[in-house]
């Protein structure tokens, strides 16, 4: 392991505003429309389901800037500004030219960025009056993070836990329970839509998909309640923005700019946060950086999805989305990268992706973890199963740089670390893991039963 060399920021540093993408993206977004009439949504009919000024969020394409409350930032205090760090010891043992940087936002209480947009959430809805939330998780990183939020502005929380990683991560869990959560394995028989996908398929281990189903149809049932998304949507990207937002003044300290930034890819949280800021300087023609999102083999929306307007979940309870889909109801395959287990991206990204203003990856579950293995012994940090799907896209640009002898400066979000995926690691230390494909034919009648709307 060599010495890398950190970027440090004072707290001073720590952004005042948000970056709003939406007034500068060269072509709009469809809007969210209204799965019965077709009609565009306007913020004021989210307010039964979002808090109030998160729904506001959600639809402002005029303001570029929106100021952080000093609350929510006094909480980034505990933890931000986080490290960019010169992978030095990766660059050597890759033996490339290319010169590698992380966002290291693994170091938040709880090992992930989720932390960026839960604070924000959690405390909007404090402000609104509102006494109960509730949410999905994947591999539980969102859960943990809107866990310690809720607990800090004393709001009861439920959480709807995909099944397979409720089984794979029982220490995620314990930690969103230690923080006072109720903690719910999806699908299960506490909601219409769990019981109706049980029926269906007895086996389901959940998705998404399923998750956010059922956290939907408890927030519209149960009084003064509000639900929360750790993804996809525009106003979960925006507070995500903390992070290239940072990472911008810290490369400027180290004296370069990324030519390639790089992040793991679900539904677009972390990869919105790090790549919107620097994705501003393209469109104004000061910049010509290459952003690259890396999703799972067994999931590629990006790279194989269509661009239909889908539902953000199985059940078909939330609006209609612009989105590179492969079909709410696609289940997909139960790798251990459980927060990339989506159907679809969100609206902002599919646009930016169908404009050709983003590439995509996507990446076989064994190549990650050899990624993570070659990384741990590089910089000594175990990645998060997620975060290795960017760590094995730098490692193929990089080794791509070595063979083309060129140097290339390289930005990744190291979102989170894997200390409490070890049992992951242990399936694969033992050859017990196995890569998944989808089949363009699955995909195609997946998506077939899709209303044409685009």
């Amino acid at each position: 392991m060599t010495e890398s060399k950190k970027f440090l920021l004072r707290e001073s540093d720590i952004p005042t505003q948000w970056y709003n993408i939406l007034p500068d993206i060269p072509v709009k977004p469809l809007p969210i429309i209204n799965p019965a009439t077709k009609e565009p949504l306007k913020a004021e009919d989210l307010y039964p389901l979002f808090a109030e000024e998160l729904a506001r969020q959600e639809f402002n394409d005029t303001d570029s800037w929106i100021e952080i409350p000093d609350e929510v930032r006094e909480m980034y205090k505990i933890w931000r500004p986080t490290p960019l760090v010169r992978a030095r010891g990766l660059e050597k043992l890759l033996d490339t030219p290319a010169h590698i940087y992380f966002k290291n936002e693994s170091v938040s209480p709880v090992g992930s960025h989720k932390l960026n947009s839960a604070i924000a959430q959690a405390y909007y809805c404090k402000q609104q009056g509102i006494t109960n939330i509730t949410t999905e998780t994947g591999a539980g990183q969102w859960g943990a993070a809107l866990s310690l939020a809720a607990k800090h502005f004393g709001l009861a929380l439920a959480v709807y836990m995909v099944k397979v990683s409720y089984h794979q991560k029982p220490y995620r869990r314990s930690i969103m329970q230690t923080y006072g959560a109720e903690v719910v394995a999806s699908p299960g028989m506490s909601t219409k839509a769990g019981r109706k996908i049980i029926t269906e398929n007895p086996n389901h281990q959940g998705s998404l998909g399923t998750a956010i189903s059922e956290a939907v149809e408890l927030a519209m049932s149960t009084p003064n309640c509000r639900y929360t998304l750790g993804s996809v949507l525009n106003h979960v990207s925006l507070h995500q923005t903390v992070i290239g937002l940072e990472a911008e003044k810290q490369m400027e300290m180290a004296g370069e700019y990324p030519d390639t930034v790089i992040a793991c890819f679900g539904g677009g949280s972390n990869f919105s946060g790090l790549a919107f800021p620097f994705l501003r300087h393209n469109f104004s023609g000061s910049a010509r950086t290459r952003f690259i999102a890396a999703e799972p083999e067994s999931c590629p929306k990006l790279t194989r999805g269509i661009m239909q307007y889908d539902f953000g979940d199985e059940a078909g309870y939330t609006p209609l989305i612009p989105m590179l889909t492969l079909g709410h109801n696609f289940a997909p395959a139960n790798i251990h990268a459980g927060g990339l287990r989506y159907h679809g991206a969100g609206a902002i990204v599919s646009r930016l992706k169908a404009d050709g203003l983003i590439d995509a990856v996507d990446i076989p579950q064994l190549e990650t973890f050899r990624a993570a293995q070659t990384f741990a012994a590089a910089e000594g940090i175990i990645p998060a199963p997620e975060s290795s799907h960017a760590i094995a896209a730098t490692i193929r640009r990089a080794l791509k740089a070595r063979e083309e002898g060129r140097k290339e400066v390289i930005l990744f979000n190291l979102s989170g670390h894997g200390l409490i995926d070890m049992a992951a690691y242990d399936r694969f230390l033992s050859g017990d893991l196995a890569d998944y494909s989808v089949s363009d034919e699955e995909i195609a009648r997946n998506v077939a039963s899709l209303e044409k709307i685009i």
